[in-house]
């Protein structure tokens, strides 16, 4: 800490050495004090294996070591959190998390977010001690165990469209989903477990626990509550129970007849990696090709299997970028003419109109917001979680409606080509709400837009051929282009130790003639680099290919099987590219 002046000062002339008269001896100095040795840095463990009540998967995991080499911090994926515990989150307008797990509670600001590679990852330890997970470390793998719950009731109700199931349990328990199962560490008895098959949800053994099926379809949503411990399941309505004990096929007889005859799916293996590709020729092929986009709007995340299901999907890989702590897309998303996610940072599409094979490239796209009085602004994103400074343009492609996503915004209404309302930051913060035709105009970084009510707007789009295609998914990096490897990572603002990262790939590419959705991991590591997923992908014929989001978020989806999970979970993902009946 810097001292004052006038301290330092006087600290000088006290340490200057004492006038000596003749004949007197000098006063002896006291001796220095030693040196303080600097502060030990806490000693840190990292790894890439999660052992979950006995579940082994790949996951990152940094222990940063307390007392008695107890844990001090724990920084686990909030992916792991979601997906693999049942941890429920929801993200504030500043960037911060509230994380809740049966009753208890933990806020995380964004400056306490932190990158795993390619995993937002936070400091756990407080939420696992308070539900009474045990921790144990050894080497690179890293232990959790909580020990099962017992179910004691179950109660339901009609809630809006569908039906609300509650379980009340004898303590904490893991949920996770995996494809159209929900798995929980729970034991029941037999009378509870026809209960729930009256009430369609079909139970089979999994692991420690259960494994329930809605005949109605996945989830809609699920959630912990506390004191006392219970699990909610929303469900749709339709269906009946499904009889117990009975399997579903393991992939869609529809998909089954097709295999072989139209539709091609191979498993590979070239230099460590296992490939999993699914070719067909779209513009003769029994299927056609099709951005995955949520039906609710763009704010949230789904399993893939849940969005191969929403969009009637036979086949599906997960599609472009997201953020995962707000739950938005991030990157080039457009589903039948509409845009539902605009392009950012001149990152890689695949573009297509109809049942031509896609096109790949890097698109542009540049939007002027144009006033009746003369005034031009830019646009710098239409319907993006990317936030950046300037005017973006948010329409019901976004969903119902819009709320802020930074600081101070405001923003103008514009119906009918007419400003109606101008909305300040405490509205926007609240919602608001987007009819079809809407455009809501949002300023943000202290930009003014400068229309008021009643003044005429119009909006002007121009961009390459890539924008004008009716489908558009965007990734990057480009990985092929015309039967060339063109891996530029900077020209796309991927960072270096991005490009030089191994791990799962989720890959769209072409031969020319047909598309390919391909997955690629790692036999024996993490997966492999983007420029091993080129080469490879070059050695089997590719001409071009892009590459999609990856990491946990890789998984393929047949006949509503999930064949492949990234790092061995089943990551929620935000949007996809898919095969579907014409």
């Amino acid at each position: 800490m810097a001292r004052p002046a006038a301290a330092v000062l006087g600290l000088t002339l006290a340490l200057l050495p004492l006038a000596v008269r003749p004949g007197r001896t000098a006063p002896r100095l006291p001796p220095p004090l030693p040196a303080v040795p600097p502060a030990a840095e806490p000693a840190q463990q990292s790894g890439n294996v999660l052992v979950i009540n006995g579940r082994r998967q790949q996951a990152l995991w940094r222990w940063q070591d307390g007392h008695q080499g107890a844990a001090a911090r724990l920084w686990l994926p909030l992916e792991v959190l979601q997906n693999q515990l049942g941890v429920s989150s929801r993200s504030l307008s500043d960037g911060s998390l509230d994380l809740e797990w049966f009753g208890q509670g933990l806020k995380v600001p964004a400056g306490g977010q932190q990158a795993l590679d390619d995993e937002v990852a936070i400091d756990a330890l407080p939420l696992l001690q308070r539900v009474g997970v045990s921790l144990s470390s050894q080497g690179r793998e890293l232990q959790l165990e909580l020990s099962p719950a017992s179910l004691l009731q179950v109660r339901a109700a009609s809630q809006g469209a569908g039906r609300r199931i509650v379980l009340d349990l004898s303590g904490p328990a893991l949920i996770r989903q995996e494809g159209s199962d929900l798995v929980m560490d729970l034991g029941a008895s037999g009378p509870l477990l026809s209960q729930l098959q009256q009430l369609g949800l079909a139970s089979r053994p999994s692991g420690r626990g259960l494994a329930l099926r809605s005949s109605g379809g996945a989830p809609q949503r699920v959630f912990t509550l506390g004191g006392p411990n219970r699990v909610v399941i929303d469900l749709p309505t339709g269906g009946g129970a499904p009889s117990q004990g009975q399997a579903p096929a393991p992939i869609d007889p529809r998909l089954q007849a097709l295999l072989g005859r139209g539709v091609r799916w191979e498993r590979l293996s070239r230099s460590g990696i296992r490939l999993n590709l699914v070719r067909i020729e779209p513009r003769n092929g029994p299927l056609r090709l099709t951005p995955l986009a949520p039906l609710q709007g763009m704010e949230g995340l789904l399993t893939l299997t849940q969005l191969a299901q929403q969009n009637q999907a036979l086949v599906a890989i997960n599609g472009g970028y997201f953020n995962r702590v707000r739950q938005l897309p991030l990157g080039a998303l457009k589903k039948d003419g509409r845009w539902l996610s605009g392009p950012i940072l001149n990152r890689g599409v695949a573009a297509w109109s109809g049942r031509e094979p896609p096109r790949f490239g890097r698109l542009n796209l540049q939007e002027w917001a144009i006033g009746s009085d003369g005034q031009r602004l830019p646009l710098v994103v239409v319907n993006s979680g990317y936030v950046q400074r300037g005017v973006s343009r948010y329409d019901a492609g976004w969903g119902p409606a819009y709320r802020s996503l930074s600081g101070a915004e405001t923003a103008v209404l514009v119906r009918q080509g007419v400003v109606r309302q101008r909305i300040d930051s405490l509205e926007l913060e609240r919602g608001v709400p987007l009819r079809p035709g809407d455009t809501l105009l949002v300023g943000r970084g202290g930009v003014t837009l400068p229309w008021g009510e009643g003044t005429a707007i119009r909006i002007d789009s121009q961009g390459n051929a890539l924008a004008q295609a009716e489908q558009v998914i965007g990734g990057g990096p480009l990985l092929l282009q015309n039967g060339r490897v063109v891996l530029n990572g900077g020209a796309e603002n991927f960072s270096a130790a991005f490009l030089r990262q191994g791990a799962p790939r989720t890959v769209l590419a072409s031969d020319g003639l047909e598309v390919w959705l391909v997955t690629l991991e790692g036999e024996n590591g993490p997966g492999p680099t983007l420029e091993e997923t080129a080469r490879v992908l070059l050695q089997l014929g590719a001409r071009d290919a892009l590459n999609l989001d990856g990491g946990s978020s890789t998984g393929l989806v047949l006949g509503g099987s999930l064949q492949v999970k990234g790092r061995g979970v089943a990551g929620r993902v935000h949007n996809g590219v898919g095969l579907i009946a014409p």
